[in-house]
């Protein structure tokens, strides 16, 4: 499985033709404590960059944009009842939704993990 990130701190994991789609432990952080999210809906064809959810905490209302487009094949039913999943463990239990990858091509456009981890460095310097 292999695991890209946006400049708007969105990660997908991709493993086969499915990406599984949430926010990065920076993004959480940024926010404070979750206290709602709207994934969207299984069934909805997504293009790259379309905002695809909401993400909703203490500070502010947030959107997610899809890191890729593609199919939603599943959705986080467990972050209705428990947001606060996404502040645990933002970059496992607290995904999104899944998508069954339109143009795999998409990815190289995204950062690795090495490649976002400088990305970080790069704005706590700014």
């Amino acid at each position: 499985m292999s695991v890209y990130y946006t400049k708007e701190h969105e990660w997908v994991a991709v493993d086969g033709d499915t990406g599984t789609v949430g926010i990065s432990n920076y993004a959480q952080a940024q926010m404070g404590d979750v206290v709602f999210v709207e994934a969207p809906e299984v069934g909805r064809a997504l293009k790259k960059g379309e905002e695809a959810a909401v993400v909703e905490s203490v500070k502010a209302a947030s959107e997610l944009y899809s890191p890729v487009g593609g199919e939603v094949i599943e959705d986080n039913g467990k972050l209705v009842d428990n947001p606060a999943t996404v502040n645990a463990s933002p970059e496992g239990d607290g995904w999104f939704y899944k998508v069954r990858l339109a143009h795999p091509e998409e990815l190289e456009d995204l950062m690795d993990a090495a490649a976002y981890k400088t990305y970080l460095q790069e704005l706590e310097r700014a």
